[in-house]
């Protein structure tokens, strides 16, 4: 169990599943660490066991982000809590996106390959992640994943995390940038519950305003407690499901590319 956050996510195992047209293969990755953090429990030696997860995450990710860098390719990790239309929006994204650029896809769920499968309908390459009890993805998953995908020169990498506002915060994949997704049925005091992955991120994105006529969702409080958590942040309001706002998204994205 990994002391950073309460899951086994990168610590004892997770489950890799490649789509293609060809025939399916799956690769499973087994991580154990059940002696070692026995031991470090046994002494109670919590907090440097926690720092050792952390370093050894974001040394990974600074590989990942070279290798991106090297590559040109645009990595983006959304992160979300689960019903927010992350899915929803990408299929959106991609439809867009894939008549200009190579699109890349990374899917982390704890179970089942449903999103991948959404994702793979679009038509383009999509590795699904699964990461049983853990709660976020980690570098050393995102690794794994684009070393199965085999990503082109100058593409975009999508990488929908595990909805959870709280543990992919912490986790730096080795993405160009972070964008948490709020939706309006959600509650305007999203950010002020869950600072953290708001702080971390570099734009926010509210969906579903298209049901702003039928909830109690005070937008300007939304805004208010976005700017007390991280000022500056820049807001793009949208609804995934008519496509209302959607240029904006895709014009902050084309906006990151080199090509």
């Amino acid at each position: 169990m990994c002391d950073t956050c309460g899951c086994s996510s990168g610590q004892d195992e997770f489950t890799l599943h490649t789509l293609s047209k060809e025939e399916p293969h799956n690769h499973e990755h087994h991580h154990h660490a059940n002696e070692h953090h026995d031991h470090i429990q046994a002494n109670k030696k919590v907090i440097p066991v926690e720092t050792d997860i952390l370093a050894k995450n974001n040394l990974l990710a600074e590989r990942n982000r070279g290798f991106f860098e090297a590559k040109k390719i645009i990595a983006i990790n959304l992160v979300s809590s689960p019903g927010s239309g992350k899915t929803t929006l990408l299929e959106r994204l991609i439809l867009v996106l894939k008549t200009t650029h190579q699109i890349y896809v990374i899917e982390g769920d704890q179970q089942t390959m449903s999103d991948a499968k959404r994702i793979e309908a679009t038509g383009v390459k999509v590795v699904q992640i699964n990461t049983g009890s853990g709660c976020h993805l980690d570098a050393h998953m995102v690794n794994h994943a684009v070393k199965a995908l085999e990503p082109e020169d100058n593409s975009i990498l999508l990488i929908e995390n595990v909805g959870n506002l709280v543990c992919p915060a912490l986790f730096d994949l080795g993405e160009e940038k972070r964008i948490v997704i709020a939706s309006t049925t959600e509650g305007e005091d999203k950010p002020l519950k869950y600072p953290n992955i708001f702080q971390s991120a570099n734009l926010c994105v509210l969906n579903k305003i298209d049901l702003l006529p039928y909830l109690d969702f005070d937008l300007t409080v939304f805004k208010e407690n976005l700017q007390k958590v991280k000022p500056g942040m820049p807001l793009i309001e949208l609804s995934a499901k008519s496509g209302e706002g959607l240029t904006k998204l895709i014009e902050y994205l084309e906006s990151l590319l080199v090509l």
